[in-house]
């Protein structure tokens, strides 16, 4: 590979790395209303998560790069305070990878967290635990391979991730052009062997990281199996 091109993809990784990282305790968050609470708007919330899935990813960096943008008023917050806004750097490769993640993460961790035996949960908090305490020490413990699955599904998704990108944070060689974005450049110019050596690159990072959530979610499945057992 050539110098630039592990550049493009160590500001991939970083990129994906970011966007799971602030992604991965909000799906957390949705992921336990959604699993154990039933409250009025769980289906509204349930949509709204799930909506990235549906829509084109295009549609999602245009509303992001609205929010954002100079025109808005976040955006003349970002500009008062820092001189500039978040589109067309990094920090909004990062936002629109996470945003599109989401919903696959939240998916994942809801499962996890539905395998989960609610009467360990229900033990713990007789014996005086207060709700940190019980998920920390039972729910995450129990849960944590479909947890770490859904954490490297978000990931790969991330890190794939070009539509919403591009269009809130454009395709800037060195600040904000990712794997998927850099194909597409090398692949308009012509340049047919760089853009193959960057797709191998992808390929290989997704078989990778695919492979182990599939491994993790097989021990996930499993465990959910043997607790349905024990509960008959």
């Amino acid at each position: 590979m050539m110098e630039s091109d592990i550049s493009i993809v160590v500001l991939s990784l970083q990129i994906a790395l970011i966007a799971t990282a602030v992604t991965v305790p909000v799906a957390m968050l949705v992921a336990l209303l959604l699993s154990r609470k039933n409250f009025r708007g769980r289906f509204v919330l349930d949509v709204f998560v799930s909506l990235p899935l549906a829509l084109p990813p295009v549609v999602i960096g245009y509303v992001l790069l609205w929010i954002v943008g100079t025109n808005s008023w976040l955006g003349q917050l970002e500009k008062l305070l820092f001189g500039s806004t978040i589109a067309f750097t990094w920090i909004a490769a990062a936002l629109a990878a996470g945003v599109v993640s989401l919903p696959l993460i939240v998916r994942s961790f809801t499962v996890a967290l539905d395998g989960v035996d609610p009467r360990l949960e229900a033990a713990a908090r007789g014996l005086g635990a207060g709700p940190l305490r019980v998920f920390f020490a039972v729910t995450l413990p129990l849960a944590y391979r479909g947890v770490i699955a859904g954490s490297l599904l978000g990931f790969v998704r991330a890190l794939s991730e070009f539509g919403a990108t591009i269009v809130v944070a454009g395709n800037i060689p060195g600040q904000t052009q990712t794997v998927p974005s850099a194909i597409f450049t090398r692949i308009s110019s012509g340049d047919m062997d760089a853009a193959w050596r960057l797709a191998f690159v992808s390929i290989a990072l997704a078989v990778v990281t695919l492979g182990v959530h599939n491994w993790l979610l097989r021990r996930a499945l499993g465990r959910m199996s043997s607790n349905s057992g024990i509960r008959q």
